[in-house]
């Protein structure tokens, strides 16, 4: 059984910031469960773009209010506490925080807990 607490994160390599967005990494590769788990916070009045080209990630919003926009179709989705979408189609996505966002966020394949941001807005694989 793995337990792990928030506490026991912050100040570790497991919480991983960008400019819009924190990442805090729960499960990892490492924890051979098959998926990672990341508590993800977005700032206020930011807009994030990415493209999950190499993983497929589902998130349940927890807090918060914003909007999320498929860039290919330019269709908008309202986000608020209780909603969960799920980028099965690799979508790039722009990402929109009207509030700050807490985001509960799962991927396939598991990321490792070093991953950024490219310029394209994905996370590399990485082993």
């Amino acid at each position: 059984m793995i337990v792990k607490h928030l506490a026991d994160l912050i100040g570790t390599e497991n919480v991983v910031k960008g400019e819009t967005w924190e990442s805090r990494r729960f499960l990892l590769k490492k924890d051979n469960v098959g998926f990672s788990m990341h508590e993800t916070i977005i700032k206020a009045g930011t807009t994030t773009n990415m493209w999950y080209k190499n993983h497929i990630e589902a998130v349940y919003c927890v807090q918060g209010e914003g909007e999320i926009e498929t860039l290919d179709d330019e269709t908008v989705y309202p986000i608020k506490d209780g909603t969960i979408y799920t980028l099965n189609g690799h979508e790039r996505h722009q990402l929109r925080a009207k509030t700050e966002l807490r985001l509960i966020c799962v991927f396939n394949p598991p990321c490792t807990g070093r991953e950024t941001h490219d310029e394209d807005g994905a996370y590399p694989l990485l082993d």
